[in-house]
């Protein structure tokens, strides 16, 4: 690409420098993507400089994601395939092009907010590529995101080749509370372990397929298994055969089957320090939101498949799984300040609270906000692992960690555990922001960004395993960047400057897509199921006066309904979605608005962002006279309602948006089309992924708010010239979810992970010790520091939740 280019620079230096020329005349720096291809559209558009188009310098240009413009010079970042990264620069007056290094690209970026004569040489810099050699790495992108098939074909061979031995140790390895399982001491290689294998399975062929354990162990002909094979002979004699093949020759397929069968997962703690934690009472408090909803689902479904697997692999277990968050004393009236709460419909799961201390051990009262927990986390991981151990009678198993601050927490907990450690992100704030990291210091204030980048790079590397759900979060698009990939090469001037943070082709990178809860969210052709009693209050709610917590009444109540339910925040867009529909009146006529978010009553919002977002709709209320097309009513938190509600929606042939200006999943699209409603939403996450355009749902650009209206109009208008469109978009809604979003699919391969990367942790040191070290020192050196500068905000009034 790049020998293409330069060649045709020299040969076409007089049209070159024209372009050039007009973007400096933008006046403008830093310019990003978009930028670039206007002003490229606006040069050609002239029949002089037509000939540009088609060229490699259009070629180039497609695929650049931002420039530099400063001091007769113009740096690109080139992406032309995901996840694939170059760099070049262009001398304005002589017309030279050069490719460049990351270093270089970086530096001269940096100069935009930090102009200076000298580049600083000595500037701290964040190198973890030399920690990647001769460690296994993916190179097709299609690989992405399925790291454990990788890790499996790849690591499997080297099993037999240099690591056979450590298969025996890792069989004498598991214990539950004291109890030896699998594989006692009596065995001492590998070809006395095979010996007594085939007596063993000639031994089980007498036996009746449906005996369990405890009927034969005692007849064994040999006294070296213990309790864990299998719950019946049938099961014993296939595991048994299984790790028969995999010391002939261990094919990754076998190997995967046999580790579902070896009993690792038995007690879980999953992290997720900030906001409210609780299970009623908390949605829409500050730092409230989805990830709560995600967990409690999680766990439900985890509990459920762990206690199944426990059971066929021949143990009378008790799964146990902890939820550890912060304990708030000024809890209001959610039962945040309670240190352990049953988690409902598990039998054995609980939520463990943990106070955050002061330096002086003293225990902070209020709530504190997401981006002002960083000082309090390292205390709060020793005393929490201390609480977690009281808890377990041991240590975990596995520890989950969720967002950047649960991830840390996570990270601490598993290396002085010497446990398997699984990463959850969710929404990573690094791209919800624009360029966040080039400008951390004016956003310091309010966010601290440097101390939350710099605890998403050591969690992200010291994690054994990162689930995401969809491929977005990893490496983004074609066209634009991944979360992941945002944090590979970027610059915190000042600060530091990272090289290679992180590699979106690490196979610690898996896929596993999350579901709604199919006990609350169910199609509302399920009329048996259906929570009728609930009609007249979804009734109210909708089509009732304005006032205590809403706003607007609709006039028409005969129009099918567009329903909205999200976070009033600047990222969840809310307030766009009211401007579409108010700018289009072929959609006011087609269909009323109705938006469940936030608060309707600025004074009561939990913190400034939601204030500023609930004067926003009012304006735009008052502006566009809505009231009467319009209603929007307080957040709500009650599950089995809202689960009702999409129903109700559903039938008066509504739809749902998610107008999000970035959206990481997108559960609420996954209720909504579970629930059978035609979804638009964002093209920008997790829901790109999720609908199939035209089949079971549609995407919408944010950006372009009177697009997506004429969309959403469109299809209101087919609705009624062909009654059965609405069904097939339904159908297509709910087959969508139940081929690939439920949370039993998510449970099982979750746990599948956790086995598979806790046994190539065991076998090959997966764990990456010198990486360790060298973030160790990171999180000395920089993490504490910046924390430790931290003045926390005095709390925000939150409202009674009464």
């Amino acid at each position: 690409m790049f020998d293409e280019l330069k060649a045709y620079v020299e040969q076409h230096r007089h049209l070159v420098y024209q372009w050039l020329k007009h973007l400096l005349s933008l006046e403008k720096s830093h310019l990003l993507r978009t930028e670039l291809i206007d002003g490229f559209d606006e040069v050609t558009g002239s029949e002089s400089m037509h000939e540009l188009r088609g060229t490699p310098l259009h070629d180039m240009l497609v695929d650049a994601q931002e420039a530099v413009a400063r001091e007769g010079w113009l740096y690109l970042a080139i992406r032309p395939a995901i996840a694939e990264w170059h760099y070049l620069r262009l001398q304005v007056d002589s017309v030279i092009c050069e490719e460049i290094g990351v270093r270089e690209f970086l530096q001269f970026k940096e100069r935009l907010v930090e102009p200076r004569e000298e580049e600083d040489q000595w500037a701290l810099e964040l190198d973890l590529s030399p920690f990647e050699r001769g460690f296994p790495r993916m190179k097709e992108v299609s690989s992405i995101g399925h790291g454990v098939e990788f890790l499996n074909r790849q690591l499997s061979f080297s099993l037999f080749k240099e690591h056979r031995e450590r298969l025996l140790d890792f069989l004498k390895l598991h214990q539950y509370s004291g109890v030896q399982l699998m594989l006692n001491q009596q065995v001492s290689s590998l070809e006395q372990l095979q010996k007594a294998v085939r007596q063993t399975r000639r031994f089980l062929k007498w036996e009746h397929d449906d005996a369990e354990w405890a009927d034969f162990v005692d007849r064994l002909p040999v006294k070296v298994f213990e309790p864990g094979w299998g719950r019946t002979a049938k099961q014993v004699h296939e595991m048994m055969g299984l790790l028969l093949e995999i010391l002939e020759s261990p094919a990754p397929d076998t190997l995967a089957e046999f580790l579902s069968r070896v009993p690792m997962v038995s007690r879980l703690a999953i992290l997720s320090p900030h906001g409210y934690f609780g299970q009623s009472g908390v949605l829409g408090l500050p730092d409230t939101g989805g990830q709560v909803v995600y967990i409690l689902d999680q766990v439900r479904a985890l509990e459920k498949q762990m206690r199944h697997d426990l059971h066929e692999q021949g143990l009378d277990v008790e799964p146990r799984i902890l939820v550890i968050t912060r304990l708030i004393p000024e809890a209001g009236d959610t039962t945040c300040d309670q240190r352990l709460e049953p988690i409902i419909g598990t039998e054995n799961a609980a939520i463990l609270r943990v106070p955050f201390r002061t330096s002086n051990g003293e225990i902070v009262q209020e709530w504190i906000s997401r981006f002002d927990i960083w000082p309090y986390l390292e205390r709060f991981a020793t005393d929490a692992g201390r609480e977690m151990a009281s808890e377990f009678g041991g240590k975990p198993d596995l520890i989950i960690g969720n967002y950047s601050d649960g991830n840390l927490v996570a990270s601490l907990l598993s290396r002085r555990l010497g446990v398997t450690q699984c990463n959850i992100a969710h929404a990573l704030e690094k791209t919800k922001y624009l360029y966040s990291a080039l400008h951390w210091r004016e956003h310091e204030e309010n966010y601290h960004f440097s101390c939350q980048f710099t605890a998403d790079l050591i969690a992200m590397n010291t994690a054994d395993f990162i689930i995401t759900s969809t491929f977005q979060e990893i490496a983004g698009t074609e066209e634009g960047t991944g979360q992941y990939e945002s944090y590979h090469a970027f610059p915190m001037p000042g600060l530091y400057r990272v090289l290679s943070g992180v590699n979106v082709f690490d196979p610690r990178f898996n896929i596993v897509s999350p579901g709604a809860d199919e006990d609350v969210y169910f199609p509302y052709t399920e009329k048996k199921r259906r929570l009728t009693r609930l009609h007249d209050e979804i009734e109210t709610l909708i089509y009732g006066e304005s006032g205590n917590g809403a706003r607007g009444e609709l006039a028409d109540r005969d129009k099918p309904i567009i329903f909205a339910m999200a976070r009033l925040d600047r990222i969840k867009n809310v307030p766009g979605l009211v401007e579409w529909y108010a700018r289009n009146e072929d959609l006011q006529k087609e269909a009323n608005l109705f938006l469940v978010s936030g608060n309707v009553d600025p004074g009561h919002t939990p913190d400034r962002e939601q204030g500023d977002e609930s004067r926003h709709m009012h304006r735009l209320f008052d502006e566009f006279e809505l009231d009467d097309r319009v209603r929007w009513v307080n957040a709500m938190s009650d599950k089995n309602f809202n689960g009702e509600l999409y129903r109700y929606v559903a039938d008066r042939r509504g739809v749902f948006v998610q107008p999000a200006r970035f959206e990481a999943f997108g559960l609420t699209v996954i209720e909504a089309m579970t629930s059978g409603l035609p979804v638009f939403a964002t093209c920008y996450g997790g829901p790109l992924e999720i609908i199939e355009h035209g089949h079971s749902g549609f995407h919408i650009d944010p950006n372009h708010g009177e697009a997506s209206s004429h969309l959403m109009a469109d299809f209101f208008r087919k609705c009624r010239e062909e009654p059965g469109h609405w069904d097939t978009l339904s159908k297509g809604a709910i087959k969508r979810v139940e081929e690939a979003y439920t949370w039993s699919l998510y449970a099982s391969k979750m746990l599948s992970f956790a086995r598979i990367y806790g046994f190539w942790k065991y076998i090959t040191h997966l764990e990456h010790e010198e990486t360790c070290r060298y973030l160790e020192m990171f999180y000395g050196l920089m993490y504490r520091r910046l924390a430790e500068q931290i003045e926390p905000h005095p709390p925000e009034e939150v409202p009674d939740t009464a």
